[in-house]
């Protein structure tokens, strides 16, 4: 289900172009992708997602990319927000990036545009060479899980 605060960013339009991408979460580990073009960007690691094509609205061009892309069905849940007011993320290229949290319903079954995709451990994404643009994103989705992690586990007492 959809917050309030995340409907508005359902529908919202930025001044700047936008690209939806997904923090695909299973357990403790996250799926990445591995860019295979442009040439500056390949071998770089990346949430999966892609832009939004005329009229079409966040989720269904989300849902779209990662189907077209990856074989991926996902089920969709509230935005991971940056600190910006529109909640989405800025990109190197003067586009907004919004990212939402995701659970898979099945595996990926092919790869269209990427060189690999896998599962990482939250404790080993930090490692891997990532887009520059999507490394603060790693760092909010590490953060809220440590934040979740917290709240769910009992505090001992002395």
């Amino acid at each position: 289900m959809t917050s309030a605060k995340n409907a508005d960013l359902d529908t919202a339009t930025t001044g700047s172009p936008l690209v939806v991408a997904a923090a695909v979460i299973r357990a403790d580990t996250l799926l990445v992708a591995q860019r295979s073009r442009p040439a500056h960007l390949a071998g770089l690691w990346e949430f999966p997602g892609g832009k939004l094509e005329m009229g079409e609205m966040p989720r269904a061009a989300l849902h779209r990319e990662l189907r077209e892309e990856l074989g991926l069905s996902v089920h969709l849940g509230e935005v991971l927000r940056s600190g910006d007011p529109d909640g989405n993320w800025a990109l190197d290229n003067n586009m907004r990036m919004r990212v939402y949290l995701a659970s898979p319903r099945g595996q990926v079954q092919f790869l269209a545009v990427h060189r690999q995709a896998r599962w990482v451990a939250f404790a080993e994404l930090s490692d891997l060479p990532w887009i520059a643009a999507d490394r603060p994103i790693v760092q909010a989705l590490l953060h809220r899980c440590a934040k979740a992690d917290r709240r769910e586990k009992p505090s001992s007492a002395p």
